[in-house]
């Protein structure tokens, strides 16, 4: 929900960082560094760099889902980039007493989606040159933009307003809402875990009121369970995971692999008996 004024808490000094650079390149560890000779106190916690290359909305997945474990005041770095170097514009994002930056691609679309309250602005191409931002790659905008942008925000020496120029709203994510109907909700499987769980976009809230519900995805359809131990080992399960979203599971096996499902793949949840 966009809001016209919010009151910001003091800045934490934490900056996170979400990314689809993988840890072989140095390209983390630069961002790192550029950082902290900008801002030495800052304190730089790693979201994950293993999302999918070039995929923004499983960063906007995880970060919508993430920045509320972070002090208030938390500055949120997400650079998952295919149109880095060309018109694409910079998001600056203030929500839930959070800061974010990232680009205009969609990724930061489920973050204002799900905040309470929201203010997005886009960033101003002149600011670069104000501080001192002359020598920007075509294709290391993590470096050359974003870090410096995070540490003058984490530090406190600039507002978020003045970095940008208001805007009425961003980029949509690329992955539709899910569909909610009468007994049945639609999504998608959103990101697969480093167990080989595959994670939906519907929120366990979209079942408020349901008993019995049955999750169909690729040629399984599974009642809902409440922990992985409820089920043998090499069964396939659903629940609702630590994130509060429908997840599906082969116990102590990867479900990606024995299920032949992954990401963009369809899932629907129907119901079984509604609560009288």
């Amino acid at each position: 929900m966009l809001t016209p004024k919010a009151v910001l808490p003091p800045v934490s000094g934490v900056i996170t960082l979400t990314s689809d650079f993988g840890l072989r390149d140095p390209f983390v560890g630069v961002m790192k560094g550029r950082i902290l000779s900008c801002f030495a106190h800052a304190q730089v916690i790693d979201l994950t760099h293993e999302i999918l290359a070039h995929w923004p909305a499983e960063a906007g997945f995880w970060l919508s889902r993430a920045f509320e474990y972070f002090p208030n005041g938390s500055v949120h770095i997400a650079v998952v980039d295919p149109g880095v170097g060309t018109a694409r514009k910079i998001a600056l994002v203030e929500a839930d007493g959070h800061l974010f930056l990232a680009p205009d691609n969609g990724l930061l679309a489920p973050v204002v989606q799900r905040a309470r309250q929201a203010r997005v602005w886009h960033l101003r191409p002149e600011i670069l040159h104000t501080l001192g931002l002359s020598r920007v790659s075509a294709t290391f905008h993590g470096r050359d933009i974003f870090a410096p942008l995070a540490a003058e925000l984490a530090s406190g020496r600039r507002t978020i307003e003045s970095l940008g120029v208001p805007c009425e709203e961003l980029v949509p994510s690329w992955v539709d809402d899910p569909i909610v109907s009468s007994g049945r909700v639609q999504g998608v499987i959103i990101t697969v875990d480093h167990f080989g769980n595959l994670l939906s976009n519907i929120d366990a809230l979209s079942l408020d009121g349901w008993r019995e519900p049955v999750v169909r995805v690729g040629q399984q359809r599974l009642p809902l369970r409440r922990t992985y131990g409820e089920v043998q080992p090499g069964e396939p399960l659903a629940l609702i995971n630590s994130f509060g979203v429908i997840e599906v599971a082969v116990a102590e096996r990867r479900a990606m692999d024995v299920l032949g499902v992954s990401r963009g793949a369809p899932i629907t949840v129907v119901e079984g008996v509604r609560r009288r």
